[in-house]
């Protein structure tokens, strides 16, 4: 037995000295050293052993393990080595080499004017303010001085999810929102985009954008909403740029008034882009109405406002000259990258 244990000595070590792969070595072990594994036949025979051979043999055996197991763990470590540095040998990196071109993006020329828009604003101390897109009606219409009854919701065409969840056709909702949480003083813009059920042509999207702005505060008056828009205006299309105001009627703001850029182009004497009128439309405008300050639980004998709401689109269309909507929406690098 002494002789089978040396020759399982010699054969494993043998073995384990040409061990090229983890594989190869746990089948290794397992001969060897498994529950069916050659040493442990040996040791399960040993009950045939006088009581003289036992300790001799029984120590034998407990050496011829050691042995292997320490083989065993050695020819472990060299092939976790082995296969580490062949690891690094293939994944090494020529920082020599040339990178792979990465194009760089542009913003798209919405994100630019939103950009420029917010800019202005935050120049003037405005927060922005966001709120959901998908609204109830009550902060789309009832509570901007529009119920369900009023003609004003007849030139809306909105997409109803049911009949109280609309899909916002403003961000005025944000408006509201935040006066029903925060007391004056507010100065606020609402970027986001807005839902009407539009047909597609080259001046309509059923999706688009506005930024709306609203200003709470004790002795703010129509003064105050006339310089804002001057100092936006000059801003955003040019120091010379003048502002009109035309009245108009909003549900949420009493008095109102469509407002007009004098034409960048031009310089409001006419030409094709204002289409000889020396004026384009931007926005619309007004002072909060009490209604809307009643609603939101800010007294209107002791507070007052401004609103004003315009079409980033329309906006970036008059800013680049572009004469087509549908040219913003279509991802047209060749159109996009002009920009």
């Amino acid at each position: 037995m002494k002789e089978q244990l040396q020759s399982i000595a010699d054969e494993a070590l043998s073995m384990l000295e040409k061990v090229q792969d983890m594989k190869s070595l746990e089948e290794i072990r397992v001969t060897f050293l498994g529950k069916k594994g050659k040493l442990t036949a040996i040791l399960k025979g040993m009950g045939a052993l006088s009581k003289e051979e036992r300790p001799i043999v029984g120590q034998m055996a407990n050496d011829v393990r050691k042995r292997l197991e320490e083989a065993i763990q050695n020819a472990k470590t060299k092939l976790i080595k082995k296969e580490r540095a062949e690891k690094i040998s293939r994944e090494v990196i020529d920082v020599t080499m040339p990178g792979t071109f990465i194009p760089r993006g542009k913003k798209h020329p919405l994100t630019l004017v939103l950009d420029e828009i917010k800019e202005v604003f935050l120049g003037m101390g405005y927060e922005i303010a966001e709120g959901p897109e998908v609204e109830l009606d009550y902060y789309n219409f009832e509570a901007l001085n529009t119920p369900k009854n009023h003609p004003a919701r007849d030139a809306q065409d909105t997409f109803y999810i049911n009949e109280n969840v609309v899909l916002r056709t403003q961000t005025s909702p944000v408006q509201v929102r935040v006066m029903e949480k925060k007391k004056p003083p507010i100065k606020i813009i609402c970027p986001g985009r807005v839902y009407r059920s539009d047909q597609v042509d080259a001046t309509h999207s059923p999706i688009f954008h506005q930024v709306e702005g609203l200003v709470v505060d004790k002795g703010i008056t129509m003064g105050d909403l006339i310089g804002t828009l001057q100092v936006f205006a000059r801003s955003l299309f040019g120091e010379d740029t003048k502002i009109r105001l035309r009245p108009h009627h909003f549900p949420f703001t009493e008095p109102s008034a469509e407002v007009d850029v004098s034409c960048w182009e031009c310089g409001g004497k006419g030409c094709r882009i204002c289409k000889n009128e020396g004026w384009i439309e931007i926005l619309g405008a007004g002072m909060v109405h009490p209604y809307v300050l009643e609603v939101c639980d800010i007294d209107p004998a002791v507070y007052s406002g401004f609103a004003f709401g315009l079409g980033v689109e329309r906006t970036a269309m008059a800013r680049f000259n572009i004469n087509d909507l549908r040219l913003l929406f279509e991802n047209d690098i060749r159109f996009l990258k002009q920009f």
